[in-house]
């Protein structure tokens, strides 16, 4: 290339290659971010762990936690990580319910390491699989509740009905939880189990490989693979897993009946420890009548 007297070629022929070399710098420069966008997960699963004896406040930790999940726009699964052989009736109905507002606006899948019994399989009941191993422990759709006493020593009650439920209102009780829970077992799972209502209502455990078979869950893996499905529900190609750490228990002491069954009673915050009204367990085991199973009574 010839140069003009006025160097106007050269001149040109440098700015052009500035322009090049300017462009390749800012390519080089901006690629990464572009590459770290256009490889983002698509969203998120939640593992939200149950675990231990379903308690008020370890029902609030797990609640608070799937709240935060429906409202986390980048979550998109949950997962209950289930090792839990169940716990009072009415707390496990609060987690029972926190689980199903959550799978109906997006996917929940259960996975249980050890035991997920009682309260803990109840409160399962609304996801869309639940994941067991061959040796798992789930099941022991029963309900349990605390026979009526005598009146403590020098015992002063506000008025006549106080504390005064005789054995067949506790029994009628617990019946009403028995079948709202075998109800809830039959809603759920209807078109998977292999057994009857009343089979159902023995309330027995089975291991993770016996209740697949029968359909009391659905099938054998581990908590990866829970992953791996509730991701695949949500339609997530990548994606991000969010663990949360378990809800710290404490606080419980156990109480000894006479016939060697145990009642379990939260402490009192303020040192006042008397049970004043039924507590209803779901636990393991069952109780039968002449007629039918109406749960596990332990005077």
């Amino acid at each position: 290339m010839s140069n003009s007297p006025d160097g106007s070629s050269l001149t040109r022929f440098q700015s052009y290659a500035l322009v090049v070399a300017a462009a390749v710098l800012l390519s080089a420069v901006l690629a990464p971010v572009a590459y770290d966008r256009a490889t983002e997960p698509d969203g998120s699963v939640a593992v939200i762990t149950v675990e231990g004896f379903i308690s008020s406040n370890s029902v609030s930790e797990v609640q608070e936690d799937l709240r935060e999940a429906r409202e986390n726009e980048s979550v998109e699964a949950v997962v209950l990580n289930v090792d839990s052989p169940g716990g009072g009736a009415a707390a496990s109905e609060q987690l029972y319910l926190s689980v199903q507002r959550t799978a109906e606006v997006m996917p929940v899948v259960a996975s249980v390491k050890s035991t997920g019994a009682s309260g803990a399989y109840y409160a399962m009941l609304p996801t869309r699989d639940i994941y067991v191993t061959p040796a798992s422990v789930v099941g022991s759709v029963g309900v349990r509740g605390a026979a009526p006493g005598p009146s403590l020593p020098g015992e002063i009650k506000s008025g006549p009905d106080k504390a005064s439920a005789t054995a067949e209102q506790r029994r009628a009780q617990i019946e009403t939880l028995q079948r709202a829970f075998v109800g809830s077992v039959m809603k759920h799972r209807s078109d998977d189990l292999e057994l009857t209502r009343t089979e159902v209502a023995h309330a027995k455990v089975y291991t993770g490989a016996r209740a697949v078979e029968n359909g009391m869950a659905d099938d054998i893996g581990s908590t990866q693979d829970a992953i791996r499905q509730a991701a695949n529900a949500a339609g997530l190609d990548d994606y991000e897993v969010y663990r949360k750490e378990p809800p710290r228990t404490g606080g419980l002491f156990l109480l000894s009946t006479q016939d060697g069954g145990t009642v379990v009673v939260e402490k009192s915050p303020v040192g006042y420890d008397a049970v004043e009204s039924p507590t209803y367990l779901m636990v393991y085991g069952d109780v039968r009548t002449q007629d039918e199973v109406i749960g596990n009574v332990s005077a």
